[in-house]
């Protein structure tokens, strides 16, 4: 991505979203490389540890990286870079150390954050639909985009999950849950909260998480 970015194949704010999605499911599933035994978490975790350094290198200009800045910013500002995507980076440490693959609660965190919260923004500009009434920045194809995306790729992670024999199936003991779930994260990412969606939605997706698994 900032590979494109920088050569402008594709525009920062595509890029930037692309990351947001894609990083997610790539991460968990990789979950499933390492042993069972309790240090695997945190060596784990230490892949977005180390990126989210770097994202606070690069947003307070210590590292200069114009290439990261056009791939993750939305306006070329690298201070953008220390608020969604730190908050993206913290996120995804701290649910690896708590919840890591043998509990049901983060992943779907995680794939909501980056199915729902990444796909809206695309499908909120791509798509022409009524705005929200209590949040006019958002329309309601984006708010139906994140309940559909992070409902998918939790689906989709899930199911490799079970397959693998790290989740007892079938998979469709997870549909009702699951909706719930993105449900929950679809209503707060509606809210006209700017640059936390990151937080909220995935905190309200574990809260959730609790109550239905």
């Amino acid at each position: 991505m900032d590979f494109l970015a920088q050569r402008s194949v594709i525009e920062s704010r595509l890029s930037r979203k692309f990351i947001h999605i894609g990083t997610g499911p790539i991460f968990v599933l990789c979950w499933l490389m390492y042993p069972d035994v309790q240090i695997s978490r945190w060596l784990a975790a230490l892949v977005p540890l180390v990126i989210t350094a770097q994202f606070v290198l690069v947003g307070t200009g210590i590292v200069k990286d114009e290439a990261a800045v056009k791939a993750m910013s939305r306006t070329g500002d690298r201070r953008e870079i220390l608020r969604g995507p730190l908050f993206y980076g913290i996120v995804f440490v701290l649910i690896t150390l708590i919840y890591w693959k043998d509990s049901l609660i983060g992943i779907p965190a995680l794939m909501m954050m980056c199915g729902g919260d990444g796909v809206a923004d695309i499908v909120g500009r791509s798509i022409s639909s009524p705005r929200l009434p209590w949040s006019r920045e958002k329309s309601v194809a984006g708010s139906l985009s994140v309940f559909v995306g992070g409902w998918l790729l939790t689906i989709f992670i899930f199911a490799i999950y079970v397959w693998i024999g790290t989740f007892s199936g079938p998979i469709t003991r997870f549909l009702l849950p699951v909706t719930w779930i993105a449900l929950g994260a679809m209503l707060v990412e509606s809210l006209p909260f700017k640059d936390v969606d990151n937080i909220t939605l995935t905190v309200v997706s574990i809260l959730i998480g609790y109550l239905v698994f």
